[in-house]
């Protein structure tokens, strides 16, 4: 007969792999609930940045935290989607509960709604392939970057498609500040961060320029 040796140290790591994504689930649901919540409760309080800085930002937020921390690519599509759906359901309660039911509560609208989900998985995953340590890692993170800052450009820029007023310059400078450590906090080393900050800055340029021909006219798509 043949002798077999178990190692029972693969089978405590495996358990211990097995825990570490049921805990990061659970975080992601909750991390949700919590982030809809708050934002449902000081909508409409206090200064207008305060609103202007936590939607969409705190989602963003969320939506990169659970991405990096994610155990694998799958994973981080599952508990994105997990968080930005129970970001969704907590703010669609709180809004009841202030007796407001409305199903574009994020985003404005229905196709804002969309729009934003979308946007959330794809920045957790953007963010989880940032874990690489090749030219794919900086690209994710540059993408990351841009994504940010060209969402703080279509705001703050006059006539652009979601410009606010009251969003420049202080919510602007903030937001587009984070946006920079963002890119660096998810890079490794001094090359790697210039890469994804450079690749940043052309995303955003070639955004900002798109939109700003759209908005001219120059590009003939209906919205």
């Amino acid at each position: 007969m043949n002798n077999t040796t178990i190692d029972y140290a693969d089978f405590a790591e495996y358990d211990r792999r097995l825990s570490r994504i049921e805990r990061h689930l659970v975080a992601a649901f909750l991390g949700g609930l919590l982030v809809g919540l708050v934002g449902m409760l000081i909508s409409g309080r206090g200064p207008a940045w305060v609103g202007q800085v936590y939607e969409p930002y705190a989602y963003l937020a969320l939506a990169l935290a659970v991405g990096v921390t994610a155990s694998g690519f799958g994973w981080a599509l599952l508990t994105t989607f997990l968080a930005a759906v129970s970001t969704l359901v907590a703010a669609m309660g709180a809004s009841a509960f202030r007796g407001d039911l409305a199903f574009d509560v994020i985003g404005g609208s229905a196709a804002g709604l969309n729009w934003m989900l979308a946007l959330l998985v794809g920045l957790g995953l953007l963010a989880y392939v940032t874990h690489r340590d090749d030219a794919w890692g900086d690209l994710a993170a540059g993408a990351v970057g841009a994504a940010l800052i060209a969402d703080v450009v279509d705001r703050a820029t006059p006539g652009f498609i979601d410009s606010e007023q009251s969003f420049w310059p202080l919510p602007a400078l903030l937001i587009g500040l984070l946006s920079v450590v963002v890119v660096l906090v998810l890079r490794r080393n001094a090359r790697a961060r210039l890469r994804a900050l450079a690749l940043a800055a052309v995303f955003a340029g070639l955004f900002a320029t798109g939109l700003a021909a759209f908005v001219a006219g120059w590009i003939p798509f209906a919205v």
